[in-house]
């Protein structure tokens, strides 16, 4: 009842938050922001309103790991006069375009903001760090937070508007964080276990106690090969896993071909859904928010991890 309840509010919040941020604007040439990520415009967008024009790059679907630049990318990065990224090498070969840009006009790579303290050391790649951290919704709380400050230094004739928009975003992600962490003790010990296509998903499972695991790297650049499949596969019947997913933004054939492996040992697993990873849902839907995003997710995971398999009955 509880997280039926919180979908209900966290919906009322996406709505009030919408026209909080629509009111008519004083200014009459607006501030041109270029965000890489859907997850990205959307905090920018819930923090600057109407003050401006903000637009992402990528969209539903879209793989930033694997993404390039278009000619209509660089223009409208080269127009922009504030860009926000991710960074964490998220973007791979986008970074040096952006870096670049910092010379030029006020660039901002939103998980960067934190402190390193707050990231996962990426075990592919020495010195460099897991960039997924919107996963953990209280980190995500924080890096909204240090943008807004950015923002606010930027714009800072409009500091009570921004201010006030932020105070609002963030109280929506403490509920969010609250009833996430209520919504996944369903899921029972034995089994909060949750695989997908890549590693996206460890900030995830530091901030609720779930145990991760992806067929490929942190980086969909990763390859991964037979033994990987097999592997996985072994640890999924072993630990007797009643669901694994895909993801909207990486192909499914690595999925389903640990799928047909554990089927052909004998195991029931299903896919429990398509979880949103390096990017969100369709514009306009709930989904296409991050609040619908990890609520989303969520309930896609708690079901498909409470599913009791047919060798457990």
């Amino acid at each position: 009842m509880y997280w039926s309840l919180t979908k209900y509010s966290l919906i009322i919040s996406f709505i009030f938050l919408t026209f909080s941020c629509s009111q008519p604007s004083e200014k009459n040439e607006q501030t041109y922001i270029v965000c890489t990520t859907g997850m990205i415009k959307d905090a920018a967008e819930n923090i600057i309103g109407d003050k401006a024009k903000i637009e992402a790059l990528m969209g539903p679907g879209v793989d930033p790991h694997l993404y390039k630049a278009t000619q209509g990318d660089l223009k409208k990065l080269q127009a922009a006069d504030i860009i926000i990224y991710n960074g964490l090498f998220l973007e791979g070969k986008m970074g040096e375009i952006l870096e670049k840009l910092k010379n030029r006009k006020t660039v901002i790579a939103m998980a960067e903001l934190l402190n390193k303290e707050s990231f996962i050391n990426n075990t592919e790649f020495q010195g460099a760090y897991d960039p997924h951290i919107w996963f953990d919704v209280n980190l995500w709380k924080k890096a909204s937070t240090l943008l807004s400050e950015k923002l606010i230094q930027y714009d800072s004739s409009n500091q009570n508007y921004y201010q006030k928009n932020t105070d609002q975003y963030i109280h929506s992600l403490d509920s969010l964080n609250e009833a996430v962490s209520q919504k996944l003790q369903e899921i029972p010990d034995s089994k909060r276990v949750l695989v997908t296509a890549h590693d996206a998903f460890a900030y995830f499972g530091r901030a609720y106690n779930i145990e991760v695991r992806g067929l490929q790297g942190i980086s969909t650049l990763s390859e991964f090969g037979l033994r990987d499949v097999s592997n996985l596969v072994e640890f999924i019947t072993e630990n007797e896993i009643p669901a694994i997913f895909t993801e909207t933004s990486v192909s499914e054939k690595a999925i389903k071909a640990v799928l047909e492996g554990c089927k052909s040992k004998g195991h029931d697993v299903v896919i429990g859904g398509s979880l949103y990873s390096d990017a969100m849902g369709e514009e306009g839907t709930f989904e296409g928010t991050y609040l619908g995003m990890v609520h989303s997710n969520v309930e896609k995971i708690v079901e498909g991890l409470s599913r009791i398999s047919k060798e457990s009955k």
